[in-house]
């Protein structure tokens, strides 16, 4: 598909200021154009970093009931959720830009996503009558609006389950959300840290999935943030993930990781955890059966 990546990303994903042409990256880049393999290649250079993407890619297929599959090259690590938002922001907005998402979201992410970046949340009106989903009228007012007022609006941010409400998105809204996002030439970030705590139905459906199902549409638009801090209790290790479809953009967030990197360390561990299917398996079912006795015994004492 034909794309114009100076018009739909930032400048600072289009510059060379990143610094990566320079001696001292040389050797960062010697694995890629001559790695190691014990008999093939027993001369080339071994990689000793450790970058965990297989695993935590596999994780993420599993949380999504194994629906859709994730390219473990196209996984950046960042020091938590709040990292991996910031450093897409950067990527595809430049200061002034905007992002349209609705008014809880907007709210909640103020500081984690305008704070550096200087771009701006619009919010969009939603209404408790439908549950406060986005509809596409109110997307459009919120887009017209910013137009009006000469802002530009490079994306459209999803929390997915939500986060204060509660709420998951629906096959139907989704895919609203895809068709508006490729109507309008603009970016869709879905967070989709709350995953593996949906622990009743309507049951969670990624965006991924949505995206596997139409095939009309443009994948370079669509990115999507994971974390283990929700999902798995391990908020204190700071293992967020960015997901994009976009090659420019995984590029770029990689040459950005270095300001946010999860630790070596961690990553090892990770690793080991998440490639233990018995206690994964055990552990997420564990976890949704827990959540749901609090959930009831939380509204029982509140009734």
């Amino acid at each position: 598909m034909l794309r114009n990546q100076d018009q739909i990303l930032s400048k600072i994903a289009n510059n060379d200021g990143h610094g990566e042409n320079s001696a001292f990256f040389d050797g960062c880049k010697a694995y890629d154009s001559d790695p190691y393999h014990p008999t093939l290649n027993p001369n080339g250079v071994i990689q000793m970093g450790l970058a965990e993407n297989q695993a935590v890619a596999r994780f993420m297929e599993k949380v999504r009931g194994n629906r859709v599959r994730f390219d473990p090259d196209r996984i950046v690590m960042s020091g938590g959720a709040t990292g991996a938002q910031e450093t897409l922001a950067f990527c595809l907005a430049d200061p002034s830009d905007a992002l349209l998402t609705n008014i809880f979201l907007a709210c909640r992410n103020d500081r984690d996503l305008t704070w550096r970046t200087g771009i701006e949340l619009i919010p969009v009106v939603c209404d408790s009558s439908n549950d406060f989903k986005m509809t596409r009228d109110a997307l459009e007012n919120a887009y017209k609006k910013a137009q009006e007022s000469n802002t530009k609006v490079k994306g459209l941010l999803l929390n997915n389950p939500s986060n204060p409400l509660g709420t998951v998105l629906d096959r139907e809204s989704l895919s609203m959300a895809i068709n508006l996002i490729n109507d309008k030439n603009i970016h869709l970030i879905c967070d989709e840290i709350y995953s593996a705590t949906v622990f009743d139905e309507p049951g969670f459906i990624s965006i991924a999935e949505i995206l596997q199902e139409s095939p009309d549409s443009n994948p370079e638009l669509i990115h999507i943030v994971y974390s283990l801090s929700k999902d798995l209790g391990f908020t204190g290790f700071r293992v967020g993930i960015l997901y994009s479809y976009n090659d420019d953009v995984v590029a770029c967030a990689r040459k950005m990781s270095s300001f946010g990197l999860v630790s070596t360390q961690t990553q090892l561990l990770v690793a080991s955890m998440l490639s233990d299917e018995e206690f994964m398996q055990k552990f997420l079912a564990d976890s949704a059966a827990r959540l749901c006795a609090r959930r009831g015994a939380l509204c029982q004492g509140l009734a």
